[in-house]
């Protein structure tokens, strides 16, 4: 069975953006091991992207726009893998290898993660993910912390949740990745 994989960007107050989805906290000057973890390793291992409506049309329109840049192979790799955007209002969406589903998310969740093929691996945005989140569906949770306290902003957690820390590594950059897993 495939597992359903989470990494996302957050604040050390656990914000994974502003009050207006703002990113500015984002750590800029990433080392190469921090990039490789990202980039390669963890994308790697999936070949299926979940994301939320909201956040959909700026992902898209940021990754295709660097994709024929001879230096871009991640943002190739994320035109490239197969995508699919969750919503309630709209039916399709303009890109590559995109599909929309409106359907109900816990049904189409575990029925991709019976499927083969390799893990699926989830980006956002935060309203989405605390939907994933509500109804237990992650198993893996990649959370990478910047160096940064916003004091408020978006978040994913609304109820208590438990997780067990699997690995944690820091970055010369001052990221922190920690690998958790759902503690059931």
């Amino acid at each position: 069975m495939r597992k359903l994989k989470l990494q996302m960007n957050m604040t050390i107050d656990s914000f994974v953006g502003g009050v207006n989805g703002e990113q500015d906290w984002l750590e800029r000057n990433q080392d190469s091991e921090f990039i490789k973890l990202y980039q390669k390793d963890i994308v790697d291992s999936a070949d299926t992207l979940l994301l939320g409506r909201k956040m959909t049309d700026v992902f898209i329109s940021h990754w295709e726009s660097q994709y024929d840049n001879p230096n871009a192979v991640f943002a190739r790799k994320l035109v490239d893998i197969s995508k699919i955007v969750f919503s309630k209002t709209i039916t399709t969406i303009a890109g590559k290898n995109v599909r929309v589903e409106n359907g109900d998310l816990v049904t189409i969740v575990n029925q991709l993660k019976r499927e083969k093929g390799k893990d699926i691996l989830v980006y956002g945005g935060a309203s989405f993910v605390s939907s994933l989140v509500k109804h237990n569906l992650i198993d893996e949770y990649n959370f990478f912390i910047h160096r940064t306290a916003i004091g408020n902003g978006l978040k994913i957690f609304t109820d208590p949740t438990k997780l067990k820390l699997i690995s944690s590594k820091s970055f010369e950059c001052g990221v922190v990745a920690n690998q958790y897993k759902p503690e059931l």
